[in-house]
């Protein structure tokens, strides 16, 4: 148990070291060096971005942590950032080229649980001129990699179950509520408020995108992956399109993807529509003001780095989840020497 002194206050930090936790941390600190040969080899550059920050690109669905700066002219407030998309953005509007980030990112409003910290580890890397169906291939390429390394062999055993990283699964969103929650129209916002209703789901009073999200977590994410193969779940509605391109059939050009119904990563092609993003982002703005969240001052110029950005697909991977898989434990605490409470 340590005492901080702050201000005249006293707080009391609980930090347990978990010592039985050694040999799974040494595997995810593996995890990260071979992460880095396989990008250093594939022709990436790795960027050390900031992890602090006086503007933020607005996010109505997160929290994030604030502090200030003592030492500035005027108290600066500064940011633990969520994400490091702020940052690679700017530098491959600039010529960067395919490059990456894998470091520490922070987000205030996940629970602490076996698939959730506050501060967790991503990978976020960016292949200049290519496609989110490309960086798929990059994902297998780093799958095979990583067990080859660890296994000597194409596949892992995750709960006693053979995964095969020869060969994948792809479905689209739209296949898999038809598949998995017998909805057939996604995108016809009349129709899948009529299907959802005959199931039985409560409509009043819901957005699409909260029903959309519902019936995603209850009846199709924990079908992915479980068949033996890495699932990559694509092309999403509109309204979960995130800062992906739309293309000229109204979808969203993204993937998820999962093992085991574990939720490793989301890529998106580049190329958002401006005036759109745009409404998006003043809209974002004023949702967390509704909702009372951190007002922090947004990133106005993030708008001319999309405007300046070159054809490309990037994706961000929760590289504790990766490790967790791989290492065949149950929470991404399991890979954790210290607890802090």
């Amino acid at each position: 148990m340590s005492i901080l002194f702050l201000a005249g206050i006293i707080l009391l930090v609980e930090v347990e070291v978990k010592k039985s936790n050694y040999k799974n941390h040494v595997f995810f600190l593996q995890t990260k060096k071979l992460v880095r040969d396989f990008l250093d080899n594939y022709g990436f550059q790795e960027i050390d971005c900031p992890l602090l920050s006086p503007t933020l690109i607005p996010e109505s669905y997160l929290e994030i942590f604030e502090t200030v700066n003592l030492f500035s002219d005027k108290n600066t407030k500064m940011y633990l950032t969520p994400s490091p998309e702020l940052f690679l953005k700017r530098l491959i509007s600039l010529g960067m080229g395919n490059c990456y980030f894998l470091g520490k990112s922070f987000r205030n409003n996940e629970p602490v649980e076996k698939k959730h910290n506050f501060e967790f580890t991503m990978l976020e890397f960016y292949r200049v001129n290519g496609t989110y169906f490309e960086v798929m291939d990059d994902v297998m390429n780093l799958l095979r990699f990583l067990a080859k390394n660890f296994f000597q062999k194409e596949y892992l055993v995750y709960h006693n179950k053979k995964i095969d990283l020869q060969t994948m699964e792809k479905i689209t969103v739209a296949n898999a509520f038809k598949k998995y929650a017998g909805i057939n129209n996604i995108f016809d916002h009349k129709l899948f408020f009529k299907e959802a209703k005959n199931k039985g789901y409560r409509v009043d009073d819901m957005s699409y995108v909260d029903l959309w999200s519902l019936i995603y977590g209850l009846e199709v994410e924990p079908k992915l992956g479980t068949n033996g193969l890495v699932t990559f779940i694509y092309d999403y509605p509109p309204e979960l399109a995130a800062i992906t391109k739309i293309n000229e059939k109204g979808i969203s050009e993204r993937f998820e993807f999962y093992i085991e119904g574990v939720e490793l990563g989301n890529c998106g092609n580049e190329g958002v529509d401006l005036k759109e993003y745009k409404k998006r982002f003043n809209k974002d703005i004023e949702i967390r003001k509704e909702n009372g969240l951190i007002n922090y001052l947004p990133d106005k110029d993030f708008i001319s780095v999309l405007e300046n950005l070159p054809k490309c697909s990037g994706i961000a991977i929760g590289i504790d989840r990766l490790a967790m898989i791989f290492a065949g434990v149950d929470s991404i605490s399991d890979l954790q020497m210290f607890n802090i409470k």
